[in-house]
């Protein structure tokens, strides 16, 4: 009789394991590791919510299993971003890793993806060497080289012949201020001065005397997204818009996300980015209308058209995998090609980056409101900083 039940409680407990695994087997976990605390929060913020659209939008199941979305908070710190990765992989056994909201976030968290082959798709971090850092990284944001070698390319042609750069100094800054001034050159243009501010608490103020007193025809500035504000504010109260100097730059100062905060001094900035709330386009403007209903009001930036497209590339390829992991899963990411809400774009398959239109915009008041309101087009833009 102690025999039968030691038996059939085994059975139980092989049944309820086999039942758990297969259980297992039957999701599809991606795992999202985005700064929702600290500095950055509001890059965790707005990937987080573009992600959890996509979700309602297109459903919790692909390729015939279930979808599960585990978002992990590291506080912008690589450390913990590398940890919460390793967790992730051996714990979870997510099929994907995704999120990144910074450049040495996603640097820390290369070669675990590469270790254990999990596709690692990059939605917000911009530093041209990430998808070399990781046969297995799939980039959906922009590269920092994109944006700046536009600028550099507008500026020559609008009046605009000495200028001064001042970046972030970490891998996004330091592309900016090279890809920009090295085609600013070559465009027959002077570069005054090149200054770098610290990523963390940064102080403007004396930089931005410096350039008051070397008087350039404009300021090309790259920030992170959500530090746009404090520069312009400070921008402004050293009275530098009225001394005849222009402030231009990659559309991370323009954030669609903080923009209307900024006040006036923001009227006029010209910038080029690959995403603006205001992309005239059917799909765009349902992009934006579903985004703000879902969120109570908050405006989508370029952070969150990178979880977006982001999450749009992982279900297309767990799709063609029937929910399939590492190389197949990576395969299918390859090549993509689609209509996003900044427009036409696709994952280069050689590279795996990520090739999309960049645009010119000004910063101009609409009914009320300040946007970036595109007014040039570069058609599908390869990043520069790729070796040939």
């Amino acid at each position: 009789m102690q025999k039968r039940y030691f038996l059939s409680a085994l059975m139980v407990g092989l049944l309820s394991a086999y039942a758990s695994n297969a259980l297992a087997q039957e999701k599809f976990k991606i795992g999202l590791i985005l700064p929702m605390t600290g500095p950055f929060a509001s890059t965790g913020k707005q990937i987080e919510a573009a992600a959890r659209l996509y979700m309602a939008q297109n459903g919790d199941t692909v390729g015939g299993k279930k979808v599960e979305l585990i978002v992990k908070d590291d506080t912008s710190a690589p450390d913990v971003t590398k940890r919460i990765a390793q967790e992730l992989v051996v714990n979870e056994k997510v099929n994907v890793l995704a999120g990144f909201g910074l450049t040495p976030l996603a640097l820390a968290t290369a070669p675990i993806a590469t270790q254990s082959k999990t596709p690692m798709v990059v939605m917000a971090a911009a530093t041209s060497s990430i998808t070399q850092a990781s046969p297995y990284v799939v980039r959906t944001s922009f590269t920092l080289p994109q944006a700046a070698v536009a600028m550099a390319d507008w500026v020559p042609n609008n009046g605009i012949k000495k200028v001064v750069t001042l970046v972030s100094d970490y891998g996004p800054g330091i592309d900016a201020e090279k890809f920009f001034k090295d085609r600013l050159l070559f465009n027959g243009g002077q570069v005054l001065e090149t200054l770098r501010v610290p990523l963390r608490n940064p102080d403007f103020a004396p930089f931005l005397q410096k350039v008051r007193d070397l008087k350039p025809d404009a300021l090309f500035v790259f920030v992170p997204s959500g530090a746009g504000a404090a520069l312009m504010k400070q921008f402004a109260e050293r009275g530098m818009d009225k001394a005849g100097i222009k402030l231009i730059g990659t559309g991370d100062i323009t954030d669609d996300d903080i923009l209307n905060g900024m006040g006036d001094v923001a009227n006029g900035v010209v910038t080029s980015h690959h995403y603006s709330a205001s992309h005239n386009s059917p799909l765009n403007k349902k992009f934006v209308a579903a985004f703000e209903k879902a969120n109570a009001g908050l405006r989508p930036n370029f952070m969150a058209v990178g979880g977006y497209d982001g999450m749009r590339v992982i279900y297309e390829a767990a799709r063609a995998t029937k929910g399939g992991s590492g190389d197949a899963l990576l395969t299918a990411m390859k090549g993509q090609l689609f209509e996003s809400p900044r427009g036409p774009m696709f994952i280069d398959a050689q590279t795996r980056d990520v090739v999309h239109n960049i645009y010119i915009r000004r910063v101009e008041k609409v009914g009320g409101q300040l946007y970036n309101q595109e007014f040039d087009t570069l058609k599908d833009v390869k990043d520069p900083g790729k070796s040939k």
